[in-house]
Order: C-alpha cells, then structure tokens, then sequence
C-alpha cells in the first residue's frame, strides 16, 4: 500500500519551522502546529510563535518516501511505535488545529499521565469535544490525549465548562 498519510517525524532541536519549510520547498504537505507566547526579557515583552510540539513535524507522505523525507537538513528519524511508523489520522491534525484556533492557553506536555475523569466541553469556545482531565495545582485542566504520537495538551478552561462522563476505562 502507497497511501498517503500523516507520519510524525522528529527534528534536530530547534528545527522544526526550517525542516517544515524545506519539506514544503519538495512539495511535501506538512503540519507544524505553532502557537504564540509572550517571553519576559528584563528590559521588553515580546510575542513569539513556537511550535506546539518540541521536535516533532507532521508529514503526509506514502511509507516509501519516508527516505526521501529525512534527507531535508534538520530532520532527524520518522517516529516509530512497536516497530511501526507513527501516523496521525486527519482527525486528530484537525482537533490540534481547533484547539490552537480557539486562541485559548495551551501547552503541550509529553509525560505519561494517568487515566483520571472523561470529560465532555459544554461551554466555551471547544463546547462538545471531550478529552480527559487532570488537576494541576489549584486549576482545572481539560487533556487532550494523542494517542499516535504520545503527546498531551493540557488546556485550561474553567471547571464550570466541564461535565463529567464517567472514569475513563483502561
């Protein structure tokens, strides 16, 4: 099978917009989510847009030109799981999108966190999606678990916007 689909490539540090580029300069279509956060320095504010997730870039492509792919400068291996290549379905490239399009506080987190409540969004701007939620510190965080690539989001939305659906199974 030759089908084109999303792999997850892993980049040299601090790669991930020129690989992006690159790969688009070959005709690749390619997903880099960014989002903005303002950096303190002591003498100025200043707004800076980072990719959402350290390292990593989405590239849909077929599995033989995955070769092809790592010859771009800055890319380093395509990411693999039980030794299979990691894809992302559309689906989950496109909740990414929604989440970063909300404009509402994000960051990403990759550690392992344990199954807590499942959770459905019945208000604000991400109203009916659901995801699982952990506590951290004294706010309520809504997770958005990816499984294909490991990595969480951790979006803050207040409690008053979450309905419980139940403990998530194992």
């Amino acid at each position: 099978m030759n089908e084109l689909k999303w792999f997850v490539m892993y980049t040299a540090s601090r790669s991930e917009k020129k690989v992006a580029k690159r790969l688009r300069e070959n005709g690749k279509e390619v997903y880099l989510p960014i989002i903005e956060e303002i950096r303190q320095w002591s003498d100025r504010k200043k707004k800076v847009e980072k990719p959402l997730f350290n390292g990593y870039v989405f590239v849909k492509t077929t599995r033989n030109q995955l070769w092809e792919c790592l010859q771009v400068p800055g890319a380093v291996k395509f990411v693999h799981f039980s030794g299979q290549h990691a894809t992302v379905r559309d689906e989950e490239l496109e909740t990414i999108e929604r989440i970063i399009s909300t404009g509402v506080a994000v960051e990403s987190d990759g550690s392992v966190i344990e199954a807590g409540e499942k959770v459905e969004v019945i208000g604000g701007a991400l109203q009916h999606m659901t995801g699982e939620v952990i506590e951290k510190g004294n706010k309520d965080y809504f997770l958005i678990r990816i499984p294909s690539i490991y990595q969480n989001m951790l979006v803050s939305i207040p409690r008053k916007f979450l309905q419980s659906l139940g403990k998530v199974s194992q």
